[in-house]
């Protein structure tokens, strides 16, 4: 394995309908493999609950947020972390002007998912708009709306 440096404002940016995922790094170890992402969200209504096939550890930066994991609320400051487990429906809400966490996740999946949504989903219409692209992009990388 090689050392790998990124710099403040580096990394491959994918910009989605709830903030911009800033992938800084995936480590393939013998013991595993995990991507890291900067992510900034600014306040705007939550992404529905979603199921993805990997786990995920949010640790709240800057901001503040409320993560729903699987039915229950976890409010998070600035040092507070939730694990969100793989296959447990979940969405993350900015209370206030906006927040920037660092998102781990378990395998490499997600970073694919992220730049295909960024490429796929468009960011200017509504929502209601674009749920046939994010249907097709969540299906492609066995992601599902929690209830769908």
């Amino acid at each position: 394995m090689s050392t790998t440096h990124v710099r403040p404002g580096e990394g491959r940016h994918h910009r989605m309908i709830d903030g911009d995922h800033v992938a800084k790094a995936t480590v393939r170890d013998p013991g595993g493999t995990f991507e890291v992402f900067e992510v900034v969200a600014p306040a705007a209504p939550p992404a529905p609950p979603h199921v993805s096939p990997w786990s995920g550890v949010l640790y709240l930066l800057e901001g503040r947020g409320s993560a729903l994991v699987d039915g229950d609320r976890h409010d998070l400051e600035p040092g507070g972390l939730v694990v969100v487990p793989a296959g447990a429906p979940a969405t993350f809400e900015v209370l206030g002007d906006g927040a920037r966490f660092l998102a781990i996740t378990s395998g490499d999946g997600a970073g694919r998912f992220f730049a295909d949504f960024a490429r796929s989903v468009p960011l200017d219409r509504p929502v209601e708009e674009a749920m046939a692209a994010i249907v097709s992009v969540t299906g492609r990388h066995g992601v599902a709306l929690a209830g769908g």
